[in-house]
């Protein structure tokens, strides 16, 4: 995957918008999550791995929470198709095409059968109801915050006092339970908080970090496998 190149601004929260002219854009990439602090560190997790099409495209999200993986038949197309369906209309407002839509949801549990089962069942519904539209699905395990592990060299980078302890470093981050409590314990002066993550996705992103993951976490490889299919589409790097 291509590695991040420099880019401006905080992580405050939103997905984010290009800063180029209307008629630059190429069209709008939305994503849909569980809340605004989820959807910005996946705008940065876009941005690194997919430079190229997240300079030409505008990122922008859905308020609409995701609740789909414990969800199949009718009720998982019923949902599907009202996401896809804003997903659609946020372009049509923006008066761009849509290139692409990502949506994420914490698992809350480990990337074990459960996961696989449920990931495949999603993934499956969203490309048939996305149709040409590209597709990714952000299942995180545990949370969005075992991601944010991948860079633990970031965290001295947003405070100088934070520190990720040995025993999370390197770690397999699918099977740290609870991740986000982790870093409560871990992480003081200040304390760590749920809006801190896209300052740290950010400030990954800003110094090429994201582009070198220390450990693994299966959910993560399977986000970046979705991403990698965009490139193969013309015009998706």
């Amino acid at each position: 995957m291509s590695r991040a190149p420099g880019g401006g601004g905080r992580g405050t929260g939103r997905a984010g918008g290009a800063g180029q002219p209307r008629e630059q854009r190429q069209g709008v990439i939305v994503l849909a999550g569980e809340d605004q602090n989820d959807c910005a560190v996946l705008a940065d997790l876009l941005r690194a791995h997919l430079p190229g099409l997240a300079r030409t495209a505008k990122i922008v999200r859905i308020n609409d929470p995701v609740r789909l993986w414990k969800k199949d038949g009718p009720r998982l197309n019923s949902s599907v198709e009202t996401l896809v369906g804003k997903a659609r209309a946020r372009a049509l407002r923006e008066r761009l095409p849509l290139l692409g839509f990502v949506v994420h949801e914490d698992l809350d549990g480990y990337a074990d059968a459960r996961y696989e089962k449920a990931r495949r069942r999603v993934c499956d519904e969203l490309r048939r109801q996305c149709g040409e539209v590209r597709a990714a699905l952000a299942l995180a395990a545990w949370e969005t915050e075992g991601w944010l592990l991948l860079f633990p060299d970031t965290f001295p980078l947003v405070h100088g006092r934070w520190r990720i302890p040995a025993q999370l470093r390197g770690r397999d981050t699918g099977n740290v339970k609870e991740p986000k409590e982790e870093l409560r314990r871990a992480l003081h002066t200040p304390g760590f908080r749920e809006s801190d993550g896209p300052l740290v996705s950010r400030k990954a992103l800003l110094e090429d970090l994201i582009g070198e993951p220390v450990g693994r976490n299966r959910s993560y490889q399977d986000f970046l496998e979705d991403l990698r299919a965009w490139e193969r589409v013309p015009g998706g790097k």
